[in-house]
């Protein structure tokens, strides 16, 4: 039960001859901490406290690990090595060696509590050799001591502050311990209806006996729920799939459709954009040309007296009125006749640039909105796709695509029946 320890054997660092490397992935990591880490958390406070009571260099411990490691009276750290039956009856493969592994991986799991002086820094349930069997490596410890540091390695004390008092040589305080233990893992077998043959006092293994048939019928009656619950949750499963990906088929292609309408959403939106700065830009070059028109339609527009020159001293009416104002009123006349053409065209011109403007401009802001709701749309899309896509990963891609195929099959009888009832109602 007790072994020296290799603790990059145990966490298969290296692998030995009597190993199944393909099935390494079975086995259970319960902790593997560096015994230098586990050192320092249960020692350096001490060490502090015995360095500096020193008065001697020479007496002082650099690192205690090392100091052990070097010494004669304390291994470093023990090993315990826990198997149930052998390869016969208890081959890893089998039934009876899955039995063996929930049996050790519960027996571990308690195990820390119950040696609270026994600091477990790694534990490995291993699977892939012949038989199931556990691996847990500790460093014993004690408290309160009067000799060397005050708290310190000691495999006796450890496990005398667990209970366990040496007598005998065949009942020290290790073999006391080791045989509580076997006990402790032999109640555990027990609940699972595994009895516990005691060839010797110290064997190194325990055989087993057959299951009870009450334990048994117990644990078929027990994987038949747990059938009938996946079963359940299967066609849950199922159910959900079914729904997601009937919209599967034709979401990627309303994907593509949708980036594609977005890109021509783009470009015209660009255009309308060009567009209506180019509106923008004759706007511009006319404004100053109305304004100048409205300047001269202003300036002819005042009262002829104003505008007509005065008579000269001698001057008759009718001389007057032929050489000079009528003359004058004809030019006038031609010239604002001109004007208000002109006038009139250019803000005509004006009127329909700003309204082409004010469209190009709609134009843009509707673009643009449809724009950005083609992006959420496209967002929302990509969700639904990696929903999907997810289901393809848990089921997988077999599966998946069966499940569409038997879709598309019940959608195509459906399909047909109902053609079928039409033709019946129309013969009717």
């Amino acid at each position: 039960m007790t072994g020296k320890g290799s603790v990059n054997h145990n966490s298969r660092k290296f692998h030995a001859k009597n190993i199944d490397s393909e099935r390494s992935y079975l086995n259970v990591e319960y902790c593997n901490e560096d015994v230098k880490d586990v050192y320092h958390e249960l020692f350096d406070e001490a060490l502090v406290r015995y360095n500096e009571k020193q008065t001697r260099s020479d007496r002082k411990i650099d690192d205690y690990y090392d100091k052990i490691c070097f010494g004669k009276q304390e291994k470093p750290f023990h090993e315990i090595i826990l198997q149930i039956g052998d390869k016969d009856n208890m081959g890893a493969t089998t039934e009876n060696g899955q039995l063996a592994a929930k049996v050790l991986d519960e027996y571990m799991r308690d195990f820390q509590r119950r040696n609270p002086t026994l600091r477990v820094f790694s534990a490995y349930l291993h699977m892939d050799e012949a038989t199931p069997h556990l691996h847990i490596d500790f460093v014993p410890y004690t408290t309160g001591s009067k000799r060397g540091l005050d708290t310190r390695v000691s495999l006796k004390q450890a496990l005398s502050a667990l209970g366990f008092k040496g007598g005998t040589r065949s009942e020290t305080e290790l073999n006391q311990w080791v045989q509580h233990e076997k006990k402790q893992l032999a109640e555990i077998m027990l609940e699972r209806g595994i009895e516990w043959e005691q060839k010797g006092t110290h064997e190194k293994h325990l055989s087993v006996l057959d299951f009870k048939k009450k334990e048994r019928a117990k644990e078929v009656a027990e994987l038949e729920a747990k059938k009938e619950s996946l079963e359940e949750h299967n066609v849950a499963i199922l159910e959900t799939s079914e729904k997601w990906l009937g919209e599967l088929e034709n979401l990627e292609q309303e994907i593509h459709s949708a980036q594609k309408i977005r890109e021509e959403a783009d470009k015209k939106a660009e255009v309308a954009k060009k567009e209506a700065a180019r509106y923008e830009k004759k706007l511009v070059e006319i404004a100053p040309m109305v304004k100048d028109m409205e300047r001269f339609a202003v300036k002819y527009s005042y009262d002829p007296e104003e505008v007509l020159p005065e008579a000269g001293t001698l001057e008759i009416g009718k001389t007057y009125r032929e050489k000079k104002a009528k003359p004058l009123i004809e030019k006038i006349i031609t010239v604002l006749r001109s004007v208000y053409r002109a006038y009139l065209d250019i803000s005509r011109n004006y009127n329909d640039l700003q309204r082409s403007c004010e469209r190009a401009w709609n134009k843009v802001n509707a673009l643009s909105q449809y724009v950005e709701k083609l992006r959420d749309e496209n967002i929302e899309m990509k969700e639904k796709l990696k929903d999907v896509q997810y289901l393809y990963r848990v089921m997988g891609k077999e599966k998946v695509n069966k499940i569409i195929q038997q879709g598309k099959e019940a959608e195509t009888i459906d399909k047909m029946k109902r053609q079928a009832q039409r033709r019946t109602q129309w013969e009717r």
